[in-house]
C-alpha cells in the first residue's frame, strides 16, 4: 500500500512529507533559517499547533520562535511547569501533600513566586532546585498531553489537593481539560507547551522578599539572562494588591466565581471601590502634605484608567483644600513638519521629541512664578498650535494635573525644580489568578479593556485593536516602564471584579472576527481565556467608577 504523504510549504518551499511527521521534526529541518528557537507552528495562517502534534493533510506553516510574543509566552509558560516540578523533587514531597507554589505576577523580564513553606527558600535552596531544572533541561524529557472528562479532573484535583483547579473547572463548560507532564508530575496549564524539557536552557532563580524570582530572557534577547533587577516600589504595590485578594479571600477566578454564584456581589464591588477610593484619597493627602507641590503628572499604559483617575484624584485634591486644573500635554505638539518620523517614515506622535519642550517648560515656569500665560490648543487637522485667548494663573491653593505618556520622565519638566513636581504611576495591575499556577496578563487586561472602549467610544472594531496593540505596547516599554520607579505614588487601577462586567461586552466583538483575519488566533485565545469568568450585572458598577471609562454611563465628562 502507497504510503500517504503531505504537501507542506513553507514560505517559496514545498516539501512532500509522512502523514503523522510531527511540526517538531520538520522544525528541526528548518531551524537554520530561523535566529531564535522554535517553539510553535502557525498552520494555515490561523491554526496555532504544539510543536508534538502531526501533520495530517496538505497546508502551510510559519514557525514561532522565542522572539515572537506567543512563542515567548510558551517558553515561559514552560519554564513555570519545570520549575514547579524540580521544586517538588527537591523537597521531596509526593504528589498526595504538594507544597503550594503561587506564581504571582511578572517582575521585569520574570515571575515572582511564592511558595507555601514554614521557612522562605534561601539560596542554597534555590541553588539545588536551579540545580534540578538544568539537570532535566539536559535530560530533554518529553513534556506530554493528555485528554481527560472535566469531571475526571475535578475528581483528579481534589484527590491531589489543588483546590484551587477543582473550584475552577467546577463552573467551567467544556467537557475535556488538558494535562501536562514531566515524568510523574501533572498538572494543568492554560497555554501551550513546548515539546521537552531541553528547549528551557536559559533561565536563573534569586531569593526576594519572601518568595523568588524566576528571571528569563525577554523576546528581545530570547538566549541572554539579564540580571535581576528589583522594582521595588511597583513590587509593593503588586504585593498589597496580593494581601489585599487574599484578605477578601478572592485570589483565583475559581474563589470569585463561587463569590458571585453563592453571595451578594454588589458587597464585593462596593468593597473594592471604597478600597480604591481610599488609596486615591491617600495619594491626595500626600500631594497636600507637600506645600511647594503645584504640578502633578501621571502616566501609565494603555487603557490604564488615568482619566478617570485624574477626575477622581482631582475631587479628593479638593477635598484637601487644593483648586487642581488639568492641562494637556498633547497641546503641545511640536509643529506637524518638525514632528518626527518612525522606522517607517510615518509621523512619530509618542516620542518626547515630538512635543515642543522649550515652550511647555517655559509655561510651566511662568505658572510657578504666579505669571498668566496663553494656552495653546493643537489643531490635529491642520497640524499647527493655536491660541483662542484661552489663559491660565496659579493662585496660591491651586495646582495643575498634568497626563501623558511622557509625565514620568524628568526630560519632560527639565526646567522644574523636583520639588515643586509629584510624579504618579497608574496601571492594571492585575493580582488575580486563573489557578496557582497560571497567571493572569495584565497586558491582556488592558487589552480587553481597550476593545470595549475603543468600540464604543471610538468606533473601532476589535480588529483594529489587536493590529496596533504590538506597537502600543512598544511605545509603552521605550517611554513608560523605564520610568516606573521615579513615580512618588503608584496606583493600581485593576478590579478584581472586572473580567466578569467586560466579558459580556468583549465576547461578541471577539466573535465577531474571522478565520481570514490574521488576528483571529489571538481572539479565540481571549475568548477562551473569558470563558473562565461568571458574569456580573452591568448595574453593580457605580458610576463613578474606573471601569465606566470602559463601559460607560460614567458620571464623568471624557
Amino acid at each position: 500500500m502507497e504510503e500517504s504523504v503531505c504537501r507542506v510549504t513553507l514560505g517559496n518551499i514545498t516539501k512532500e512529507y509522512k502523514k503523522g511527521t510531527t511540526y517538531s521534526e520538520i522544525a528541526r529541518e528548518f531551524q537554520p533559517d530561523y535566529e531564535h528557537q522554535i517553539v510553535l507552528a502557525m498552520v494555515d495562517g490561523y491554526h496555532l499547533r504544539e510543536l508534538r502534534k502531526t501533520v495530517e493533510k496538505d497546508c502551510e506553516i510559519h514557525f514561532l520562535t522565542t522572539a515572537d510574543p506567543i512563542g515567548n509566552d510558551t517558553y515561559r509558560r514552560s519554564l513555570c511547569f519545570l520549575f514547579i516540578k524540580a521544586f517538588h523533587d527537591i523537597s521531596g514531597h509526593d504528589l498526595k501533600h504538594r507544597v503550594r507554589i503561587r506564581v504571582h505576577f511578572t517582575m521585569g523580564p520574570g515571575f515572582y513566586c511564592t511558595v507555601d513553606k514554614k521557612e522562605k527558600p534561601d539560596e542554597t535552596f534555590l541553588a539545588k532546585v536551579e540545580a534540578r531544572m538544568r539537570e532535566l533541561a539536559k535530560m530533554a524529557i518529553p513534556i506530554q498531553k493528555r485528554c481527560i472528562d472535566t469531571g475526571e479532573a475535578v475528581e483528579l484535583f481534589h484527590k491531589y489537593g489543588m483546590y484551587d483547579k477543582e473550584r475552577l473547572f467546577a463552573y467551567r463548560r467544556v467537557s475535556k481539560v488538558n494535562l501536562y507532564s514531566i515524568n510523574e508530575f501533572e498538572d494543568y496549564f492554560y497555554g501551550y507547551m513546548v515539546p521537552d524539557t531541553g528547549y528551557l536552557k536559559y533561565f536563573a532563580l534569586y531569593p526576594y522578599e519572601d518568595g523568588v524570582v524566576i528571571q528569563m530572557p525577554s523576546k528581545e534577547d530570547p538566549e541572554t539572562v539579564p540580571p535581576f533587577e528589583p522594582y521595588n516600589k511597583l513590587f509593593q504595590v503588586r504585593h498589597e494588591a496580593i494581601r489585599w485578594g487574599d484578605l477578601q479571600e478572592i485570589d483565583t477566578v475559581g474563589a470569585l466565581n463561587d463569590r458571585i454564584t453563592t453571595s451578594d456581589m454588589k458587597e464585593v464591588v462596593l468593597v473594592q471601590e471604597a478600597h480604591q477610593e481610599r488609596e486615591i484619597g491617600e495619594i491626595a493627602k500626600k500631594i497636600a502634605s507637600r506645600k511647594n507641590v503645584k504640578f502633578v503628572l501621571i502616566a501609565g499604559p494603555s487603557s490604564s484608567g488615568k482619566t478617570t483617575f485624574s477626575h477622581r484624584l482631582s475631587i479628593q485634591l479638593k477635598v484637601n483644600g487644593l483648586r487642581p486644573h488639568p492641562i494637556a500635554v498633547d497641546n503641545y505638539f511640536v509643529e506637524r513638519t518638525e514632528t518626527p518620523l518612525d522606522e517607517n517614515g510615518n509621523y512619530n506622535f509618542e516620542c518626547l521629541e515630538a512635543i515642543d519642550l522649550k515652550l511647555f517648560n517655559h509655561d510651566l515656569i511662568e505658572l510657578l512664578k504666579g505669571n498668566e500665560i496663553l494656552m495653546p490648543t493643537f489643531n490635529f487637522k491642520t497640524g499647527h498650535k493655536e491660541y483662542t485667548g484661552e489663559t491660565m494663573k496659579l493662585g496660591k491653593d491651586e495646582i495643575l494635573v498634568i497626563e501623558g505618556i511622557h509625565c514620568l520622565n524628568d526630560e519632560l519638566t527639565s526646567a522644574i525644580p523636583r520639588e515643586n513636581k509629584y510624579k504618579i504611576y497608574i496601571s492594571n495591575l492585575t493580582v488575580l489568578n486563573i489557578d496557582y499556577f497560571n497567571r493572569i496578563s495584565t497586558t491582556d487586561s488592558r487589552l480587553i479593556r481597550r476593545i470595549v472602549r475603543d468600540y464604543k467610544f471610538r468606533s473601532y472594531n476589535a480588529i483594529h485593536t489587536l493590529q496596533i496593540w504590538n506597537s502600543v505596547n512598544r511605545g509603552e516599554e521605550q517611554y513608560i516602564y523605564p520610568f516606573q520607579e521615579e513615580a512618588d505614588s503608584m496606583f493600581n487601577t485593576s478590579l478584581i471584579y472586572e473580567f466578569c462586567v467586560l466579558k459580556k461586552f468583549a465576547v461578541p466583538l471577539l466573535e465577531s472576527i474571522n478565520s481570514s483575519y490574521a488576528e483571529y488566533s489571538e481572539a479565540r485565545r481571549l475568548l477562551e481565556f473569558l470563558k473562565y469568568f461568571e458574569t456580573i450585572d452591568i448595574e453593580n458598577v457605580p458610576k463613578n467608577s474606573l471601569l465606566r471609562e470602559f463601559i460607560g454611563d460614567s458620571i464623568f465628562e471624557y
